[in-house]
């Protein structure tokens, strides 16, 4: 349930914090006062898209704060995407900058605004003034029936996905049978090349190294002995002879001057780190030898690595990647050509989605009927007494990710008419009752579905929009009938509806600095009476006004 929404420098709201209650809210005003401003808010701080226009002129950002009671429906995504709930509240909220770009928060962490309208499907569902305009479309025809009939369409149209591309890759492979064989012995006659060289994962700097160190062994060996000699050498000016030197000479007088010992230390260090020197010099010499065969051995593979690495354009340490590429190619063609193989999948990914889309069919035939009916009771309320609804199931012919049959709503406007397509027989009045009968319906039965399966506030934005009459009176008390199930909030021009609310509040606007600012206010006693008069167009001080508004608020009070 929606608890609170508060409003920072929002359109023409400079700022604004109203508290919602359970039952039947409406707001009114006069046309133009920014009661859909409302609405849009909302809307935005679950997830819609953020435009700079949001922001009130001369401010630097619009801020929105919705506060919900959190479903326990949401529960399990939250701890998923790690969100924190305190108090079993649910603090959305979004900041929007004059540059049009946005932040969006969960309970003060940051979140995104997809995650955002994901939120939404649990907390809000919301019914526009234009909702009549999807009951002509038949995917949002379709997808109404799917929610009643509590159908997941998701893996229906992944088993049709599954299917076409079966179907696809075997059309693919009879077409290309050629292609597919000429490919195959291609890459055939080129996988039989390098598995003649036989390139392993990382053999090539291996194949380098030890080249470049055959190739210069008489290089080596006389660099290391001539080295190991000016160490370790006979000759008096090797630099161990030298180092003994230094240190017998200094041994001997360290003891009368305690400076010295520093340099002792250093150069015994020496003589230890040359000992080192010289003896690993000895061991690299006893095991280093020309290898003239090796080195030759080497050149051969080393030419024809490089020899296949110029002719297929790769480096020539790829070569062992490629033919694991090429390997996997070929397997792949030869699934590709296995017609067969190919035309079982086809088949069992056609029973897949047979079997999937037979059990959707029985959904949608079961719900279709009470559908119907439940839409045809809200009618007789709305003014087209003796007309009828339907929903009717046609094959669709050719398999379709949506399933067997297209979805149609048909409308008799009155009683011995055969019920047609509802934008061929309803006028716009209608259409605007049909719509708001098939909003209130559905919104009902997802509440008997409980708290848990269904948003616990509906919004009705002007849905009423083209009724008037007595077909009014019947608006305000089927809406005041599901506030007793579910929280509603309806932006409404028509005075019965109002008369039947639970909460009223009145949207107005105001000058302020030269500048136009709206404002919204929860009205009460003769305040809402006035406003329910000026609603049904009269002087909101006239008597005669303000007893036909108060008959009306009392007349709802008596009804429910």
């Amino acid at each position: 349930m929606l608890k609170s929404l508060t409003l920072k420098d929002f359109v023409i709201v400079r700022a604004l914090d109203v508290e919602f209650d359970a039952g039947f809210s409406v707001l009114t005003g006069e046309t133009g006062a920014g009661k859909s401003i409302l609405i849009d808010a909302l809307q935005l701080a679950l997830g819609a898209r953020a435009e700079n226009h949001v922001v009130r002129d001369g401010a630097a950002r619009a801020e929105i704060t919705a506060a919900f009671e959190a479903p326990a429906s949401l529960g399990p995504w939250l701890d998923e995407a790690g969100f924190e709930v305190a108090d079993g509240m649910l603090l959305l909220r979004r900041i929007v900058d004059a540059k049009g770009g946005s932040r969006g928060f969960i309970n003060g962490s940051a979140a995104t605004a997809a995650q955002l309208r994901e939120v939404a499907d649990h907390l809000i569902d919301i019914h526009g003034q234009h909702a009549w305009q999807g009951l002509t479309r038949p995917a949002s025809v379709r997808a109404l029936l799917d929610e009643q009939a509590g159908i997941d369409p998701k893996p229906l149209a992944a088993a049709f996905d599954a299917w076409r591309a079966a179907a696809e890759a075997l059309a693919t492979a009879r077409t290309r049978q050629g292609e597919l064989a000429n490919e195959r012995e291609r890459l055939q006659w080129q996988i039989g090349e390098l598995e003649r060289l036989a390139p392993g994962e990382g053999e090539w700097p291996e194949l380098n190294a030890e080249h470049q160190r055959l190739a210069h062994a008489q290089a080596l060996l006389d660099g290391a002995g001539q080295a190991s000699r000016a160490i370790s050498g006979d000759d008096d000016d090797s630099a161990s002879r030298m180092v003994a030197r230094a240190l017998s000479a200094l041994e001997d007088i360290a003891e009368f001057d305690a400076k010295l010992a520093p340099v002792l230390e250093v150069l015994q260090g020496a003589q230890a780190q040359l000992e080192d020197a010289a003896h690993t010099l000895n061991a690299y010499l006893s095991r280093t030898e020309m290898d003239p065969d090796r080195l030759a051995e080497l050149d051969a593979r080393m030419s024809a690595w490089l020899s296949l690495a110029r002719r297929y354009r790769r480096p020539p340490e790829e070569l062992a990647a490629l033919l694991a590429e090429w390997r996997a190619n070929l397997q792949a063609l030869d699934e590709a050509a296995d017609l067969d193989s190919l035309e079982q999948r086809v088949t069992q990914a056609l029973t897949a989605w047979t079997t999937a889309a037979k059990a959707v069919s029985a959904a949608r035939k079961k719900a279709a009927k009470p559908l119907s009916q439940r839409v045809t009771d809200a009618m007789q309320q709305l003014g087209m007494t003796g007309g009828r609804f339907e929903v009717a199931l046609s094959p669709a012919g050719e398999p379709q990710s949506y399933g067997m049959e297209t979805v149609e709503f048909l409308v008799a406007g009155h009683a011995g008419s055969a019920p047609r397509p509802l934008g061929k027989v309803a006028s716009g009045g209608e259409l605007s009752r049909l719509a708001l009968a098939i909003a209130v319906t559905t919104a009902q039965s997802r509440q008997a579905g409980g708290a848990c399966s269904s948003p616990a506030t509906l919004i009705f934005d002007e849905i009423d929009s083209g009724v008037g009459g007595t077909v009014a009176d019947s608006v305000g008390r089927l809406m005041k009938q599901l506030g007793r199930s579910a929280q509603v909030l309806a932006v409404t021009h028509l005075p019965q509806v109002a008369a039947c609310a639970d909460h009223h509040f009145v949207v107005a606007k105001a000058t302020e600095a030269g500048q136009t600012l709206s404002q919204i206010s929860p009205v009460h006693g003769e305040t809402r009476v006035g406003e329910v008069a000026r609603m049904l167009g009269g002087d909101r001080a006239s008597g005669t006004s303000l007893a036909h508004a108060n008959e009306l608020i009392q007349r709802a009070v008596a009804g429910a």
